[in-house]
């Protein structure tokens, strides 16, 4: 992808998730000056971490004593409560000159533990503050170091590549030179050659699958580069086998076990499904009512859930179907519904008078 695109990503990413992005790029290509980008377009205040050139005591602090206690200072760098939302930019991650400055790294860029946080050591991070790393990929051009599988597994890797479009338009934006943009414009070449294929040969774990399943529950990505991300997750082979089966997976309709019993898997299918499709789940979803009345406290919320994700149309009709049906007619009429039943309910009595 090229840097708009990584910028549009990693915003995302930083913005609606804890997941740790990290940006594979050669050099001059926009990986440093595109996140401080998306900092300033979301408020979020820049602290960066030049790896290369530091130690272990530069990250975790220097040690010193509390009566008997060993406790370590906090480093002068680390985002404290009392800052604005922060993101922490790990930038030459594997050009660390030492092996335990890259040790001690790498608890930092792992994601927290549900109900828990970010840390480093003995300090912890409060939740609005953010990582993001940057490297060079390791192709025999760079003097970098070789990052182990388990590091790569904790990170969303993301791919950025020279584009000229991309380049011309921020040329124009921050008006460089006109000749350096006219001879540019003739020789695209000039700009860096991209080296070998920026592939860090990712392999598909447990972890990884759940790093995608929290980028589809809590990112919209543009189609175009969903396979670019997740294959910056589980490698190229799984990401392909998993979208080719997402895309055929979804040339069928919701069925309505579906939408009553797993709604939060299937909410954003219902959302963007076909009218043929959703016309087709309505009158499953009419069937098994008809056959099934009675629902769960779950289950009425998901129906309500499902209700409110249809176009007005669709969801007159369903609505006016589903009041023939006494048991379900009881939930629907329920107060606590109103802001989604309402309207509906208010037509179907325009009509009938």
């Amino acid at each position: 992808m090229n840097v708009e695109q990584m910028k549009q990503v990693v915003r995302e990413i930083l913005t609606h998730t804890d997941l740790t992005p990290c940006v594979v790029g050669h050099r001059g290509v926009g990986k440093t000056a595109g996140i401080i980008q998306v900092c300033r377009e979301a408020a979020l205040r820049y602290v960066p971490l030049r790896l290369g050139q530091m130690e272990v005591g530069d990250l975790v602090g220097i040690p010193y004593r509390e009566g008997d206690i060993m406790r370590w200072s906090r480093p002068s760098w680390w985002p404290t409560e009392k800052d604005g939302p922060s993101v922490v930019h790990c930038d030459e991650l594997n050009r660390a000159q030492q092996e335990d400055t890259l040790q001690a790294i790498f608890q930092f860029v792992e994601p927290p533990a549900e109900g828990q946080r970010r840390a480093l050591h003995t300090h912890q991070l409060d939740p609005r503050h953010k990582v993001v790393v940057t490297i060079n990929p390791p192709d025999g051009t760079y003097q970098v170091a070789t990052l182990d599988r388990a590091l790569l597994d904790r990170m969303v890797m993301i791919y950025v590549e020279t584009d000229y479009r991309c380049w011309a338009r921020y040329a124009e934006k921050k008006n460089f030179d006109g000749e350096v943009r006219q001879f540019l414009a003739a020789h695209n070449q000039m700009l860096a050659r991209p080296g070998s294929a920026l592939d860090m040969q990712m392999e598909p774990s447990e972890r990884a699958w759940e790093m995608v399943s929290t980028l589809r529950r809590h990112c919209r990505f543009p189609q175009d580069l969903e396979m670019e991300i997740y294959a910056g997750i589980v490698g190229n082979e799984a990401a392909t086998l998993f979208l080719q089966w997402c895309l055929e997976n979804r040339a069928r309709p919701l069925t309505a076990e579906e939408v009553l019993d797993a709604w939060e898997e299937v909410a954003p299918r219902a959302r963007g499904q076909r009218d043929d499709l959703q016309a087709a789940t309505l009158n499953l979803l009419i069937t098994h009512l008809q056959n099934h009345p009675r629902l769960s406290a779950i289950q009425e919320q998901n129906l309500v859930n499902y209700i409110d994700v249809l176009p007005r149309d669709l969801r007159f009709g369903l609505v006016k179907s589903l009041l023939k049906i006494p048991a379900v007619a009881a939930v629907l009429s329920k107060d606590q519904h109103d802001a989604v039943i309402f309207d509906a309910i208010e037509q179907i009595s325009r009509e009938a008078s």
